[in-house]
C-alpha cells in the first residue's frame, strides 16, 4: 500500500473500454446471439452507449485504437480477418463529436500512436474535438507495436521499443509547445469595433527544431478549454512507466492478481514522485470484466455462456499480435515463457509472474486473454461484484477500473443496471446528483482532479517553452 494515500473510503471509478471495431478484447464473441457488435459502423450504437454510461456516472468512455491489423499470427492476416480480431477497424476520432452532441458529462478518451500522424495535424485535430467536447477529450498516448502499422506509412517497421519512447518525448514537446505556448490567454479579442479578431502580438511561432520534427510556425486553433487534453498513458515496461511518470494524469494496468496490480501502482506513483510531480494526482485504472446478474447463479451462467463462445485461434491471433511471437508455431499444450520482444512487454509478464510456479500453457493462455483481454473477470450478484471491486480498489491502490466486455452493450448495461446502485448504496460510487458539486461545463479534468481545466504548473507540458527544448532528465 503507500503511505498517505488512504484507499478505504475511496469511490469506485469506471472508464468503458471500447473500439471502434465490431469485436475488441474478447475476439469469439462476435458470434453469440445477443452480440451487437456490428453496429458499430452506425452513429446511433455510439449515441445510445454513450447516454447509457453517462446514466451510469462512469468517468469515460475509452476508445482503444491501433493503426495496424494483427499479422504476426501464422504471418499473415487470415486468422484476423477470418476471425474479425480488431478488423474491420474504424477511426475512433470520429465517433468523438457523435458522444459530445449525446452527452453532456461523460468523457471522451480517444487513443492515439504518436507514430501515426504528425503532431502538427494532430493537435489541431484534438483541439477542434476539445472545442466541440466543451473540454471533455482525453487523449491516450501510445507509441504503436505493429510492423503492419509502420509499413504501411513508409517504414521497413517499428522502431525498437525504447526508441519509440524517444520520438514520443520530442512529440510531447512539440504539442505541447502548440497547445500550451503559441497562443496567449486573451490573444483572440473579437473587437468588432476596432475590427481586430486576434492580437498578433500574443501568437507566436513555437520555431521548434528537433530530432524528428521541424515545427516553425503557429498553432492554428486558438486555446481549446483544456489547451492540453487529458493525458492518458499505459507503459508498462521501466520506459514507458518512466514516460508515464512524466506526462500521464491517468494511467492503465493490466494484470489477472492484485498482487501484480498493486506492484505496478506503487511503481507508478514512486515513479511519479521521482518525476517531481504529487504521486496521488495520478489516477489509475485496472483492467476488468464484470459478468453479473440479479443472482449469483444467473452471472455464473452467464460466464458459462460466455467461454462456450472463446476462440482459442483468434485469442492467439490477438496475443501474437500484442506480444510479437507467432503461436501458431507452438503446439495449445506447450508452455508460455516470458519472451522479451520488441513488440509489447508486458503482455506474457504479467502471467508469468501472477503465479511464479505455474507454467501456462498456450492453451491456458488463450482461454484467460479471449474474455476480456489480460484483467480478471469479476462475476457475481451485485452484492458479489461490489465486494470484489472495493477490494481491488483497498487492497491493491488503483482509483478504478477500465471496464472490458463480452457483450458490449449487455455487459455495460448490467453494471449500470445492476453494480452502481449498490456501489451507491454503500457510498462507494458517485452519487446521482455528484455532478451538482461541479461547476455547469466543467471540463475532464476538473471532473477527475478536481483541480482547473489546465495542466497544473507542476506538469512538465506547462514548463515547456517555445524558445528551449523539453528533455527528459538524463
Amino acid at each position: 500500500m503507500n503511505p498517505g494515500l488512504p484507499t478505504a473510503a475511496k469511490p469506485v471509478r469506471f472508464n468503458a473500454f471500447q473500439m471502434n471495431t465490431p469485436s475488441h478484447q474478447s475476439p469469439g464473441l462476435w458470434r453469440h446471439p445477443r452480440d451487437t457488435g456490428a453496429g458499430y459502423r452506425d452513429a446511433g450504437y455510439w449515441v445510445e452507449l454513450a447516454r447509457l454510461l453517462e446514466a451510469g456516472g462512469f468517468d469515460a468512455i475509452f476508445l482503444a485504437d491501433v493503426l495496424g491489423a494483427y499479422d504476426v499470427y501464422g504471418g499473415n492476416l487470415d486468422a484476423a480477418l477470418r476471425h474479425g480480431v480488431q478488423l474491420p477497424l474504424n477511426d475512433p476520432l470520429a465517433l468523438a463529436p457523435l458522444i459530445a452532441q449525446a452527452t453532456t458529462r461523460l468523457g471522451i478518451g480517444v487513443t492515439a500512436s504518436t507514430g501515426g500522424e504528425h503532431p502538427y495535424t494532430f493537435a489541431r485535430r484534438i483541439s477542434t474535438l476539445d472545442h466541440l467536447s466543451g473540454g471533455r477529450i482525453g487523449w491516450n498516448i501510445v507509441t504503436g507495436y505493429l510492423d503492419s502499422a509502420a509499413r504501411n506509412l513508409g517504414q521497413e517497421r517499428q522502431l525498437g521499443h525504447d526508441a519509440r519512447y524517444d520520438l514520443a518525448d520530442e512529440y510531447l514537446e512539440v504539442v505541447y509547445k502548440l497547445w500550451e505556448q503559441s497562443w496567449e490567454d486573451g490573444a483572440v479579442l473579437r473587437d468588432r469595433e476596432r475590427g481586430v479578431y486576434t492580437d498578433p502580438a500574443r501568437v507566436h511561432p513555437i520555431n521548434h527544431r528537433g530530432e524528428h520534427y521541424t515545427v516553425p510556425g503557429i498553432h492554428l486553433c486558438e486555446p481549446s478549454p483544456q489547451r492540453t487534453p487529458f493525458l492518458y498513458q499505459a507503459g508498462a515496461s521501466r520506459r514507458g512507466l518512466a514516460f508515464a511518470a512524466r506526462h500521464a494524469e491517468a494511467t492503465f494496468v493490466s494484470g489477472p492478481t492484485k498482487g501484480i496490480v498493486r506492484r505496478y501502482v506503487d511503481g507508478a506513483r514512486a515513479a511519479v514522485h521521482e518525476a517531481g510531480r504529487d504521486p496521488a494526482s495520478l489516477l489509475v485504472y485496472a483492467q476488468a470484466l464484470v459478468v453479473t446478474g440479479a443472482t449469483e447463479a444467473e452471472a455464473r451462467a452467464r460466464l458459462q455462456e460466455y467461454r462456450q463462445h472463446i476462440d482459442i485461434e483468434a485469442s492467439l491471433t490477438l496475443l501474437s499480435g500484442w506480444t510479437g511471437v507467432d503461436f501458431s508455431r507452438y503446439g495449445l499444450d506447450d508452455t508460455v515463457e516470458y519472451i522479451d520482444t520488441e513488440a509489447g512487454r508486458s503482455a506474457l509478464a504479467s502471467l508469468s509472474a501472477a503465479e511464479p510456479s505455474r507454467r501456462w500453457t498456450v492453451r491456458e493462455a488463450a482461454q484467460f486473454i479471449g474474455l476480456g483481454g489480460r484483467g480478471p473477470t469479476i462475476v457475481g450478484d451485485p452484492r458479489q461484484v461490489a465486494d470484489q471491486l472495493i477490494a481491488w480498489v483497498d487492497e491493491t491502490g488503483i482509483d478504478g477500473f477500465n471496464l472490458a466486455h463480452a457483450l458490449a452493450f449487455e455487459d455495460m448495461r448490467n453494471v449500470v443496471e445492476l453494480v452502481v446502485p449498490e456501489l451507491r448504496r454503500r457510498g462507494r460510487y458517485r452519487g446521482e446528483d455528484a455532478d451538482e458539486d461541479v461547476q455547469a461545463g466543467a471540463t475532464l479534468r476538473e471532473r477527475l482532479l478536481g483541480a482547473g481545466p489546465r495542466l497544473p504548473d507542476t506538469h512538465p507540458g506547462r514548463q515547456v517553452r517555445i524558445d528551449t527544448p523539453l528533455r527528459p532528465a538524463a
